[in-house]
């Protein structure tokens, strides 16, 4: 919520607490004698016949009108809106191992050797599990270019101090993962700097 900048106003006076209990007994109760007097037997046509129904009725019978009409949600800023992927994503930790991989669940993740922010051993990065079954890996606010390894990687030593726009110049031997021969899978766009992978 506060990624979204969305304040959250609870219900903490005993007025306010009260009425949200008393709506809740007039749902648990009401609702279950209406849908028995209905003689409905199944989900299906329970929801029907709350949304249908019963919603309908409750708020002609208790609805109250708003001392304000329009709609008050406020314009989403572009800025916002590139950002709620990253917002309504799956977030977990996870560590830059020595030889620049990184594991996450039961995949394993090669860093590619150039990226547009110094990336240490040991950092401490964010994986993104996205709606749309992608996954981002994400240091400070730059996502991180890699590539998915077809299985656990060899250990390795990495003489290579960090990651950065430059390309090391250290020479991996040929059955490193950075010989991209090796990668199991492309990004679907090579030229994309926030590289990413299909989950499923």
């Amino acid at each position: 919520m506060r990624e979204l900048d969305v304040r959250v106003i609870r219900a903490n006076s005993p007025e306010a607490k009260g009425r949200v209990e008393r709506l809740f007994g007039t749902l648990q109760d009401r609702m279950v004698k209406e849908i028995r007097l209905a003689d409905i037997k199944t989900r299906d046509s329970a929801n029907r016949f709350i949304c249908e129904e019963y919603v309908p009725d409750h708020n002609t019978k208790f609805g109250v009108p708003a001392k304000k009409t329009g709609d008050a949600h406020r314009p989403l800023s572009d800025n916002l809106r590139a950002r709620l992927p990253s917002i309504f994503s799956v977030q977990s930790k996870r560590k830059v191992n020595n030889d620049y991989t990184i594991q996450f669940k039961t995949c394993w993740f090669q860093l590619e050797a150039e990226q547009e922010i110094a990336v240490y051993k040991r950092d401490e990065v964010i994986v993104e599990e996205r709606l749309d079954d992608t996954v981002r890996i994400r240091l400070k606010d730059s996502y991180l270019r890699y590539r998915m390894l077809p299985k656990r990687p060899k250990p390795v030593r990495v003489p290579v101090p960090a990651l950065t726009r430059q390309k090391p110049d250290w020479k991996p031997p040929a059955d490193h993962p950075w010989r991209k021969q090796f990668f199991n899978k492309k990004s679907p766009d090579e030229n994309n700097d926030n590289t990413y992978i299909q989950t499923t």
